[in-house]
């Protein structure tokens, strides 16, 4: 089956399980909830089918459009390639110019190389699905590190008057604050690359080692945004954002339909119809909040159709986030508000170095390491709210 036969079946799934709930305006009869139970079921296992499907695809069109190496010429790309392959010694005086007229600070001729523009963004990009803050937060990119302060103001509770003839208006300044928009220095660790794999001129070996990049770097930079202390690292969302609901007594393990309407009304309508909120939970969440149904047997979670109907609860969108807590005593398992009042800030390029030591080459390898400058921190924190279980 192609991928776009198991696309136009998951739609026509999702299609009917909407379909069904239109049909049943009442209470849903046992049979239709079973059928409603397979279908979500379906609709998930086509949802992990494409996803393989379109990740082979991704890396064959890479592949494919990829350009010759002697059609790059000296071009960015081409000299980082060399110098991924060769080392700082493989560049002529000229390569080198070129690689200085865009450095960043901090590199140098001996192993460091600043990532070219386009490769940089690539890989930027590819972490904001990676985790899932980058894809609903705001980012900021700077050409510098310097400390930088982020007004704030919460107008929610401001309001206006009426004027009586001749009555002089009263004064109401809103109030301002500001939070700092801190960057951290963050390293991917040595990446150890087999030296066979960088004489295989075929081998795409700015895939490779970028595809761990972005790995290290996504996992650690998106825990440290949804619930970094502050403290040496980011301020995660988690962290500034306020509670919204607690849990039942002895509710360790679970969330129940109750729980999600007191928390999507915790937060001001003000934020609710932006039509930015969404929910955020970790995927354990999911699973079990797609087991939830009102008080009709009506499921909370509706599969998404395209891009203007997406995958909802209650109406909202909501986000996969595995640095997100699970469900347990006291944590804070589920995040509903707008995402875009919390601030991601990239300083300057990312910066590679590269080792030819003895420590990499008794074994036959060459190391690889990354730096980049990231931030974040919530500059609202009546926009977000979360649910937390109960202590006991």
């Amino acid at each position: 089956m192609s991928i776009q036969e198991q696309r136009e079946k998951r739609t026509a799934k999702a299609r009917e399980y909407r379909n069904i709930l239109d049909n049943h305006t009442g209470v849903i009869p046992e049979e239709v909830g079973k059928q409603l139970d397979v279908l979500e079921a379906e609709i998930g296992a086509l949802d992990e089918l494409i996803a393989r499907h379109e990740k082979a695809l991704a890396m064959e069109a890479d592949r494919l459009t990829a350009a010759p190496a002697e059609e790059r010429g000296a071009s960015a790309r081409a000299l980082y390639d060399k110098w991924l392959r060769n080392g700082p010694q493989a560049l002529t005086p000229d390569e080198w110019a070129s690689v200085h007229n865009t450095m960043s600070v901090g590199t140098d001729s001996q192993g460091g190389y600043t990532v070219p523009t386009e490769v940089s963004g690539t890989i930027i990009e590819a972490l904001k699905a990676f985790g899932g803050m980058r894809s609903v937060a705001a980012v900021l990119s700077t050409t510098s590190g310097v400390p930088m302060s982020m007004p704030t103001s919460d107008g929610t509770t401001e309001e206006g008057e009426i004027l009586g003839e001749n009555t002089q208006a009263a004064a109401l300044d809103p109030s301002f604050g500001s939070v700092d928009l801190v960057v951290y220095k963050y390293s991917s660790k040595s990446v150890a690359v087999p030296i066979e794999l960088l004489q295989d001129s075929n081998a795409d070996i700015e895939a490779f080692i970028n595809t761990r990049l972005i790995t290290r770097l996504g996992r650690i930079t998106n825990k440290h945004f949804t619930v970094g202390t502050g403290t040496s690292q980011p301020s995660g969302v988690l962290t500034g954002a306020t509670r919204g609901v607690t849990g039942a007594a002895a509710q360790f393990d679970s969330v129940i339909y109750d729980d999600l309407v007191d928390l999507e009304h915790s937060v001001d309508p003000a934020y609710r119809e932006s039509g930015k909120c969404a929910f955020m939970f970790a995927d354990a969440t999911l699973k079990a909040i797609k087991k939830l149904k009102d008080g009709e047997g009506r499921p909370l979670w509706l599969p998404g159709i395209d891009v203007k109907e997406p995958a909802s609860i209650l109406g909202y969108r909501y986000v996969v986030n595995q640095s997100v807590p699970v469900m347990a005593k006291s944590a804070k398992s589920v995040l509903f508000g707008d995402f875009s009042k919390y601030i991601i800030r990239d300083a300057m390029g990312i910066i590679m170095r590269r080792f030819d030591d003895s420590a990499f080459a008794m074994k036959g390898q060459v190391g690889f390491l990354a730096f980049m400058r990231s931030g974040g921190v919530l500059t609202d924190t009546g926009a977000v709210k979360f649910f937390q279980h109960a202590a006991a």
